[in-house]
């Protein structure tokens, strides 16, 4: 009786306690983690550095406009990739392929171009 109850009391409260949050997003391991903050900027104004190869993406709109993010090598656009996140607590993930560099992490909305950040991959 006694083991019982202790059950049920760990499943209650294994359960939550009916807050309102939503689960955590869940990221791909050793994903580069890119979140957009209010005042139109990204959390930090340099990633990495990171492995050349195939890096995995994962972005995160703590901000209540739209966002997306794109990569830049020289002022040339990577090929075959962009992130779209809408409203506040979206994300979106991605992966692409890059060789040792420095990268410039940009959103492209209009009005937005103050949100850049340097990404170093090795």
């Amino acid at each position: 009786m006694i083991l019982s109850a202790m059950t049920l009391g760990a499943l209650l409260a294994s359960c939550g306690g009916g807050g309102s949050s939503s689960p955590a997003a869940t990221f791909a391991p050793n994903a580069m983690v890119v979140t957009a903050v209010p005042s139109l900027r990204f959390d930090v104004v340099q990633y990495g550095p990171t492995p050349a190869g195939n890096i995995a993406f994962a972005y995160v709109n703590q901000d209540t406009v739209r966002h997306t993010l794109i990569i830049a090598k020289d002022d040339v656009k990577v090929a075959n990739f962009k992130l779209v996140i809408g409203k506040k607590g979206s994300t979106d993930t991605g992966s692409v392929t890059l060789e040792a560099g420095t990268y410039q992490l940009l959103c492209d909305v209009p009005g937005h171009a103050n949100m850049k950040a340097t990404f170093v991959v090795q």
